[in-house]
């Protein structure tokens, strides 16, 4: 009886930390299901990067074309690896490619593009962060897929390779085109 005493706290603390120690880890971003999905882009006129540029709004996005849009920015490396990239969604007959540019400043986003590239036919200054939040971006970069008639068919999470391009993101390009 006495050993029972000492044993049950024991066991009640271990099972408390792990539940506690447990719900620290989150899981990674791109596993985490986006409530967008199927559901009407977000109603918001994202103002333009600067003078070369046009930002984008609801009618863009309802034009009857697939929306394919990248969130990046200037300071995250992995937008550096998926620049390479990008360009091969930007040839895609039907398919317009915009960028919004999240938690940034319109000068360094523009050196990064002028660096890397720009695949971009329109691109949006998202420098607070809360068009990001009514998007539901857990960080960047990520990519929308949007069907021509503006409702979200895909969220990718984390940098677009040739292999998620051919996996992920042609597959719901040829989904928008059939549903929109």
């Amino acid at each position: 009886m006495k050993r029972l005493f000492f044993i049950i706290p024991v066991v009640l603390f271990a099972v408390l930390a792990y539940v506690l120690f447990d719900s620290l880890i989150a899981p990674p971003p791109q596993e985490l299901p986006s409530v967008l999905v199927n559901k009407p882009a977000p109603q918001l006129t994202i103002p333009p990067l600067d003078a070369q540029t046009q930002g984008f709004g609801p009618a863009n996005l309802k034009a009857g074309h697939v929306t394919v849009l990248n969130v990046f920015a200037s300071w995250c490396i992995p937008c550096r690896a998926e620049a390479s990239v990008l360009p091969m969604l930007a040839h895609i007959k039907g398919v317009a490619l915009y960028g919004m540019v999240y938690k940034d400043t319109p000068e360094n986003a523009r050196a990064f593009l002028d660096e890397v590239g720009n695949p971009f036919s329109r691109i949006g200054l998202d420098e607070s962060g809360s068009a990001g939040i009514e998007w539901g971006v857990y960080g960047v970069p990520e990519t929308f897929v949007i069907d021509g008639s503006g409702i979200v068919r895909l969220r990718h999470a984390g940098p677009l390779t040739p292999a998620t391009v051919k996996s992920d993101i042609l597959p719901a390009i040829e989904r928008a085109r059939a549903s929109g």
